[in-house]
């Protein structure tokens, strides 16, 4: 294999290469930083810079870089069997592994199947057509519905877009799908209702329900919302909010679909994010953490509740006419086997727990010094520092301030990856990170929001 010189790379970068959530212009007159080398909560860039991954690859680097027990895991399943597919007729021993390992682990969620796709978009597709299915096999066609909240990141597909509750991901492709609605999201910070929390949370929850009665309750689906949501900002919604909503989506028989692409597996502090609020959802959509981002899989969790009713369907109504070419490509599957070891075998969630503490207290402290700060939120090892351009009044600040761009690249330049979304620096270190380098990640962006209100 040829690979490029330092100099190459840089000449070549955003050249040929058209990136996501990105102006092709954009790129090519401001080059993407070029990541080269990780190990654990390190990274370097092509000129050998070294930093602290405050990014987690993208929410999904749980377990950090080069963990060997990985790597092994993959070299071998390449050695053994590098593909093969399941559709109907065939299968590996990979998928059947994985799939009992994760449904034994969400047995307490009444998990009793699951289907891999090959990443977090997948996932939500897969939720979003098996619930006008499990409908359609009931006899009630006319449930075709979504309701989500608004703020809601659900990937990248048109379904997925269409339930998304960001302007920003759905202008350019709309019109999208029918029959998708968005209710408000319980945020503390910006809500035009109150400020007492446990109030926010019933009156949200009264607002899914007044638009499910809107809608007609025979023609709604399900409703689809991350127990935590991530790109939306890292809005942490009320203890009381989904108990709420498990209520009235059993009033009204919707279904209830966790996105748990982010939460999954270990961020919360949690093994799963629903679990945080003691709810089973009817279905959970996952990824990211599954395989620890090392090789891209996806999974729709499906309740027995919901999976009783494809077993006992029609089978010209209840056969699955949906999936991948790589669902559960045995390359991903080992990765995943190996990323659940060592979520088993380590205290992955002992170290969310103690380092959270330790990264929520500091940015608090930086919050209240900082003027460009408004609100600081997160839980586990998702966190976001909301800036605004006045933080009496809580103005925002508009896209693209240039402002947010540069408390990012001082930090950088100081030795923290951090990312941003709008007027938000999001967090979301590896599960595995230490005291010291949060530590190191927190001293960067103090540093880099004193020099830019300076």
């Amino acid at each position: 294999m040829t690979r490029m010189t330092p100099t190459e790379l840089k000449q070549a970068n955003a050249r040929s290469l058209w990136h996501p959530m990105a102006h092709p212009k954009a790129m090519q007159d401001t080059p993407p930083d070029i990541i080269v080398r990780g190990d654990g909560s390190w990274i370097w860039d092509v000129d050998g810079h070294r930093m602290v991954d405050g990014v987690g690859g993208l929410w999904s680097a749980n377990l950090g870089f080069g963990r060997r027990e990985i790597r092994d895991a993959v070299v071998a399943q390449m050695d053994e069997l590098p593909f093969y597919n399941i559709f109907r007729g065939t299968t590996h021993a990979r998928a059947i592994e994985l799939s009992e390992r994760v449904v034994n682990l969400m047995q307490p969620d009444s998990v009793s199947a699951v289907f891999f796709s090959n990443g977090g978009s997948d996932a939500v597709e897969s939720a979003l057509k098996l619930a006008r299915q499990y409908w359609k096999i009931q006899g009630q066609s006319d449930r075709i519905k979504y309701i989500s909240l608004k703020q809601g990141y659900h990937g990248v597909h048109f379904g997925g877009m269409s339930v998304n509750g960001n302007t920003n991901f759905r202008r350019a492709y709309e019109p999208l799908l029918p029959g998708c609605f968005h209710v408000d999201t319980p945020w503390l910070y910006r809500n035009p209702f109150t400020q007492d929390l446990e109030l926010l949370g019933k009156i949200c929850a009264e607002m899914l329900e007044r638009e499910i009665v809107f809608q007609g309750p025979d023609t709604v689906a399900a409703f689809i919302a991350e127990p935590v949501q991530g790109a939306g900002g890292v809005i942490v919604p009320p203890s009381n909010y989904w108990p709420l909503i498990r209520k009235v989506c059993d009033k009204y028989g919707v279904l209830l679909i966790a996105d748990e692409v982010v939460t999954g597996f270990g961020r919360t502090g949690h093994l799963f994010g629903t679990r945080m609020w003691g709810v089973q959802a009817d279905m959970w959509c996952l990824a990211k953490g599954i395989s620890s981002g090392y090789v891209p899989l996806g999974a729709t969790a499906i309740s027995t509740k919901v999976a009783d009713v494809f077993s006992q369907g029609d089978p010209a109504l209840a056969s699955v006419a949906h999936g991948y070419t790589y669902s559960a490509h045995p390359v991903a599957a080992a990765a995943a086997l190996a990323t659940l070891d060592i979520l088993e075998r380590e205290d992955i969630l002992g170290n969310v727990k103690q380092q959270s503490d330790r990264l929520m207290s500091r940015l608090q402290a930086l919050g209240k010094r900082s003027r460009l700060i408004g609100d600081v939120r997160g839980v586990g090892l998702m966190a976001c520092l909301e800036m605004v351009a006045d933080k009496s009044t809580k103005a925002a600040f508009g896209r693209g301030a240039k402002e947010v761009a540069m408390v990012a690249r001082g930090a950088y330049e100081r030795g923290a990856m951090v990312r941003t979304s709008g007027a938000n620096i999001i967090l979301s270190p590896a599960l595995t990170i230490s005291g010291e380098q949060i530590d190191l990640l927190c001293d960067a962006l103090d540093e880099s929001f004193a020099a830019v209100e300076r």
